[in-house]
């Protein structure tokens, strides 16, 4: 449905590019120039239906506009990550540490000791 209401919204657009393109401006634009055979045609008569035409196209395109928006479905969100397998969220605190008397030194490695077994001096 959106896209059958996109496809009417451009060929209303591309039909009122053409009625404006017509339209005789104030400055006499490019009716001025064959003016001459437009009043064997009826050139009132010309200007009040393009006038009209432009109008109607122009709100055509707006309703056509708003009907779009609510065809338009809702994206739905998955996510792909399982909440198992999701990260732990870092906090902004910094993590609290230890008073400096509660510290406790870790135990030093062991040092090598000889073997009494062998009468080797320690």
């Amino acid at each position: 449905m959106y896209i059958f209401l996109c496809i009417l919204i451009v060929i209303a657009s591309l039909l009122i590019i053409g009625a404006v393109l017509i339209q005789k401006s104030k400055g006499g634009g490019l009716a001025s120039d064959y003016s001459s055979g437009n009043q064997y045609l009826g050139y009132r008569k010309t200007t009040d239906f393009i006038e009209k035409a432009t109008w109607s196209l122009a709100i055509f395109i707006c309703v056509l506009s708003i009907c779009a928006s609510f065809a338009v479905k809702t994206p739905v969100n998955v996510s792909a990550i399982t909440p198992a397998a999701a990260p732990a969220p870092n906090s902004a605190a910094p993590a609290p540490t230890a008073a400096p008397a509660e510290q406790k030194a870790a135990p030093a490695a062991p040092v090598a000791t000889e073997n009494p077994d062998k009468g080797e001096p320690r």
